[in-house]
């Protein structure tokens, strides 16, 4: 796992700046600035992703995969899933009495190394790691919950994630391809505005 751990605290703390942000954005078109106690508890460098689900369909999804500093990131995330996902209309106000909130933090991607690709499958798990798949110009991202969400196997998790990328379903049996891991801590709320909680997948 990461250099950094993340109590349950933060993560509440996370979701909450996130629904407060993306409130005060869509209300008013200003950005909420974070107090220097929040910014100082959120100076650790993560990954992160923010997910939007209304009526448990995806409403948005932005994020980071590398490393950066959470207390900057997360803000501007955050907004960018509700208003800058280019599959879905800006999220309204109106919305949001809708909208579940969730959180993920990612571990730093690691390259998965293979003599055959065939084996890739075998290297990931399920309900743990997230990929990302890179190949020329091309990278897709799917979080760690998204298989588990759709009941898909390793092999369906890896055709996806090629699909994602923009690439046919099987790129990730050819040599050029390249299949990063990762690992995720998810806090979400359980309805929204609610209570926040750690996800185990």
């Amino acid at each position: 796992m990461a250099s950094f751990s993340i109590t349950d605290q933060d993560g509440q703390l996370l979701v909450s700046i996130a629904r407060k942000v993306v409130t005060e954005f869509v209300s008013s078109g200003n950005r909420l600035a974070l107090g220097k106690d929040i910014e100082t508890r959120l100076s650790f460098d993560a990954g992160i992703f923010v997910t939007l689900n209304s009526k448990n369909v995806l409403r948005g999804c932005i994020g980071f995969a590398l490393p950066r500093k959470i207390s900057e990131s997360l803000p501007e995330v955050a907004i960018a899933a509700a208003t800058e996902d280019p599959r879905f209309s800006p999220v309204e106000k109106v919305e949001l009495g809708n909208i579940i909130f969730e959180v993920t933090v990612l571990t730093p991607p690691e390259e998965i190394h293979v003599n055959d690709p065939a084996i890739l499958p075998d290297k990931i798990i399920v309900g743990r790691h997230g990929l990302i798949i890179k190949q020329g110009y091309n990278s897709g991202l799917l979080l760690p919950q998204v298989p588990v969400e759709y009941g898909w196997t390793e092999k369906e998790f890896l055709d996806h994630t090629c699909q994602k990328a923009g690439l046919p379903s099987k790129c990730w049996m050819q040599k050029q391809t390249r299949v990063f891991s990762f690992e995720g801590i998810i806090f979400k709320e359980t309805k929204p505005g609610g209570v926040i909680i750690r996800e185990d997948l």
